[in-house]
């Protein structure tokens, strides 16, 4: 991308906020954000996220901020979220370097587990309002009719294509999920490889902190424990692996998990399976999630006494 092909808004709002304009573009990408990696005039490195407002935001990077205070490996916020139009836009330090793990072995899963573990310990000293609505991913607790959120740009695609094993995985998941009503926390929902960075056997940077979540604790570790190993397109994590997630977690942060949460973090891990599986089907992407929640449903259900 080119300077003259920034949005209009963009080098005047980092001049007041960060008091110079763009004198180059580093990168440009577009994920649940749009993020701008720049380079200002006074030769400061700067990344400038851009998304729909919907009223998460702010929450979601005064939390990022937090975290980044106490000296967890995340990009440091340099402004609070800015409207901008229809927009939610804010700056953060750049965070380069690391590597995705790729894997989904038991040893993985209990390295990732240890990570999510110290980040939803630091995220429960962090107070914040409720980063609402949901991630659709894990929206299981939508008002909307049917079995998943409503989201027109699946909704309005041909849903016959979607098998009716995901359909049918995912609404029982859910029937499980909301029947426990187990206190909510604040915590990341979108633990997969891809928004991890290490270092050797340390991990250098978690991002994607748009995809905070107000969700149960356990419904939050279950999801992470399938989805930990997704490095591209989801998929889902063998479930001796989520098995491993799940004791690992329980281990570090010094607690077990009561029968009710164990059961609730597979139905977590269940859902967001399905609805990634959907998303996969409807958009025409790789059939892999969807095969895998075929291969696992039965028995992560049963765990789920769903």
């Amino acid at each position: 991308m080119r300077l003259d092909e920034l949005p209009n808004w963009l080098p005047a709002w980092c001049l007041d906020h960060l008091g110079g304009e763009p004198a180059g573009v580093l990168f440009q990408a577009r994920q649940v954000s749009t993020v701008f990696g720049l380079r200002l005039t006074d030769g400061r490195d700067v990344v400038v996220k851009a998304r729909a407002d919907d009223g998460r935001a702010s929450s979601c990077v005064a939390a990022q901020d937090r975290l980044a205070e106490r000296g967890f490996p995340c990009a440091r916020p340099l402004t609070p979220v800015v409207g901008v139009g229809a927009l939610a836009v804010h700056a953060e330090e750049p965070r380069p370097g690391g590597e995705v793990l790729h894997g989904d072995s038991p040893d993985i899963a209990v390295r990732c587990a240890e990570v999510f573990a110290r980040l939803m310990a630091e995220l429960s000293g962090v107070s914040v309002a409720p980063p609402l609505p949901n991630p659709p991913w894990v929206r299981w607790d939508h008002a909307d009719s049917g079995v998943w959120p409503a989201i027109d740009s699946l909704d309005c695609r041909d849903q016959s294509v979607v098998s009716e094993h995901i359909v049918e995985a995912a609404a029982r998941a859910r029937r499980r999920l909301l029947a426990a009503a187990l206190p909510c926390v604040l915590g990341h929902a979108d633990f997969e490889a891809q928004n991890l960075r290490w270092q050797g056997r340390q991990v250098w940077a978690v991002h994607d902190w748009d995809s905070l979540a107000w969700q149960p604790e356990a419904a939050l570790v279950g999801a992470a424990s399938g989805s930990f190993a997704s490095a591209g397109p989801p998929t889902l994590a063998p479930i001796a692996s989520s098995e491993a997630f799940l004791a690992a977690y329980q281990d570090v942060r010094g607690r077990s998990f009561t029968a009710v949460e164990l059961e609730v973090a597979w139905a977590a891990s269940l859902w967001m399976a399905a609805y990634n599986a959907r998303e996969m089907a409807l958009c025409g992407g790789t059939p892999a999630g969807g095969d895998a929640l075929r291969a696992q449903a039965t028995e992560r259900l049963r765990r789920a006494n769903a």
